[in-house]
């Protein structure tokens, strides 16, 4: 009997590697397929306007976000969030912090549906408070639907005085979309899987605490080749 139980889990051991090895994996194809999402995204000049980037101070990318709906509305994401370096947000793209979106705000709908979010932070106050704290969208930081196109002459009041700017991605139609009432907090856990080690997201991303990983290569150098410079206003970013 005792054989058979040695056996048994030897068995069950074997049989369990590629679930650890899967798990292992998870973080790395999430952050994987933010680089993906957002190379795809600004690769079209039509969608995210490129002096608008230029002047977001950090960038959050959730992949295929699960809106679900009968009644009422959610959303439930994991991605990831870069800041430009630097006291003043002034340098290179950060190593990636992975993020998650929580909660209600979406829209109302019937059924599923996975729709891909950029959200750009446009704003040193907004950025410090994501890495502090979770945010929700719309009470705790002002928020807006971004414009689109090539240039934003045409952007609104609202929209200039936004902390964070929301795209989404959808069955190949991109747009600005309200994102208000959904929470934005730190992946401690998938920061922990992905880095080996405990760390906030304000010591990757404020801190260099951790060097940009492999999966994270790609994400990052779309971002350092499509917008390589803060163009803020200087005095905005001193605050």
């Amino acid at each position: 009997m005792f054989k058979r139980m040695i056996s048994s889990l030897m068995a069950f051991a074997v049989a369990a590697l590629p679930l650890f090895a899967a798990g292992d994996q998870k973080e790395a194809d999430r952050l994987d397929n933010c680089g993906t999402v957002l190379k795809e995204i600004l690769d079209i000049p039509d969608d995210i306007p490129s002096d608008l980037l230029d002047k977001a101070e950090c960038v959050i990318i959730i992949p295929s976000v699960l809106k679900l709906a009968v009644g009422l509305s959610g959303s439930w994401g994991k991605g990831a969030m870069t800041c430009r370096t630097g006291e003043h947000f002034t340098g290179p793209w950060s190593a990636p912090a992975m993020m998650r979106l929580e909660g209600g705000g979406v829209g109302f709908q019937l059924g599923g549906q996975a729709t891909d979010f950029v959200i750009l932070v446009m704003n040193p106050r907004g950025a410090k408070a994501i890495l502090k704290n979770k945010v929700k969208i719309g009470a705790d930081a002002a928020a807006a639907a971004g414009p689109k196109g090539r240039d934003a002459a045409a952007i609104s009041d609202v929209t200039l005085r936004a902390e964070m700017l929301t795209y989404s991605r959808s069955r190949g139609l991109f747009a600005g979309f309200s994102l208000e009432g959904s929470t934005l907090r730190q992946d401690n856990g998938a920061n922990v899987n992905l880095y080996k080690k405990k760390l906030t997201a304000e010591e990757i991303i404020r801190k260099g605490a951790a060097a940009v990983p492999p999966s994270g290569q790609e994400l990052i150098a779309t971002l350092n080749k499509k917008s390589p410079k803060n163009l803020s206003d200087p005095n905005s970013l001193k605050e």
